[in-house]
């Protein structure tokens, strides 16, 4: 009973690893991403080129489309470093915040796909001088108010924030304060490093949301903390994290949430290329929910992005037996005579 109790057991964990290896990688090779719904299509953003931010669409979120550069480093004053965008329509005018050369900027357009030019010199230079800070992400309250979070390297990597004129991009000074810095034995096994905020409002409570551990670490997670009140402290859950190691993905972490088409609250995040590779860093999308007070990131499966077309758009993304349709179980899909897309597993039409 023993010995068939074990090979059960060996079986079951042999088809566990194989239905790990075979499972699709994204084809979207982003860090730091950033997903904006304007009208009926996705637009992510994220950490990649050299020459500066790169954006991808999608109708569906599961189909990505590269577009190309959003922001050229032509349009800045900085020439290294692109990393961790965001962009929030404002008005009749899209804003871009994001860092480039360990500094924070702002850029504006008239289209999500750029271009974005520059708006002035370093964003927080009236506020912290020359000192050095990534990761800014900005959070309009209720009123209209808005703030910038992002990161000061004053304790390791810790967060910080300040609130900004109406205009969305100038800090006022006053407004400067610490918000988090490591502080769990889960945040510091690679590093002091508390970074990649983003903020959301639910049922009347902030939500502080984070990761941390050096992005090389395969324990790069992501935790949260809760405030009353913009100005009061704020306080991480016994929960944390809430993300970290997720199926085969490892490395899963500076994320930011959005709200899909259907209403649903969701996460998109990185991880590394494999168990023992770290780049390309690509993009995956998740669910998160509420229970109580606790956010949480669902059991649902994640979507590994895909792209239609047969050939790989991007010469630097190596060809892959994976480009193509998948639902959201990770099943790949197809196209029958008549075009229309189907489970390659037993030709049911899904949508």
């Amino acid at each position: 009973m023993m010995k068939r109790f074990f090979l059960i057991l060996a079986l079951n964990m042999s088809a566990l690893i194989v239905a790990q290896a075979q499972a699709p990688k994204s084809i979207v090779p982003l860090a730091d991403p950033y997903i904006l719904l304007d009208g009926d299509t996705y637009y992510a953003y994220g950490t990649r080129s050299a020459d500066g931010i790169e954006y991808w669409t999608s109708k569906d979120l599961q189909v990505w489309k590269r577009g190309g550069l959003a922001l050229n480093k032509n349009n800045t004053t900085e020439k290294q470093w692109f990393w961790a965008p965001e962009v929030y329509k404002l008005d009749d005018r899209y804003v871009m915040y994001y860092s480039a050369n360990e500094h924070l900027f702002v850029a504006t357009a008239d289209s999500p796909k750029g271009p974005f030019k520059q708006v002035g010199g370093y964003m927080m230079q009236e506020v912290i001088g020359e000192e050095k800070c990534i990761d800014s992400s900005m959070f309009t309250d209720d009123d209209g108010t808005h703030y910038l979070f992002f990161v000061r390297f004053t304790d390791g990597n810790c967060i910080w924030m300040c609130q900004l004129e109406d205009d969305a991009m100038t800090p006022i000074k006053s407004t400067l304060r610490h918000c988090l810095s490591v502080s769990s034995s889960w945040e510091s096994k690679m590093g002091r490093v508390c970074e990649g905020p983003f903020v959301t409002k639910h049922d009347g409570l902030y939500y502080l949301t984070y990761s941390a551990n050096d992005y090389q670490s395969q324990d790069y997670g992501v935790g949260f903390a809760m405030a009353r009140t913009l100005k009061a402290s704020w306080s991480k859950s016994a929960t944390n994290p809430i993300l970290r190691r997720r199926d085969d993905l490892f490395g899963t972490g500076h994320h930011s949430l959005f709200t899909d088409k259907d209403g649903q609250q969701r996460i998109v995040f990185h991880a590394h290329d494999s168990q023992t590779a770290i780049h390309p860093r690509r993009m995956y999308i998740g669910n998160v929910g509420f229970i109580g007070r606790n956010l949480y990131v669902t059991d649902d499966p994640i979507i590994r992005p895909s792209n239609e077309a047969l050939d790989v758009i991007d010469n630097n993304v190596a060809p892959t037996t994976d480009v193509g349709w998948y639902n959201l179980l990770g099943q790949r899909l197809e196209r029958n005579a008549r075009g229309i897309i189907v489970s390659a597993q037993g030709k049911k039409r899904v949508r």
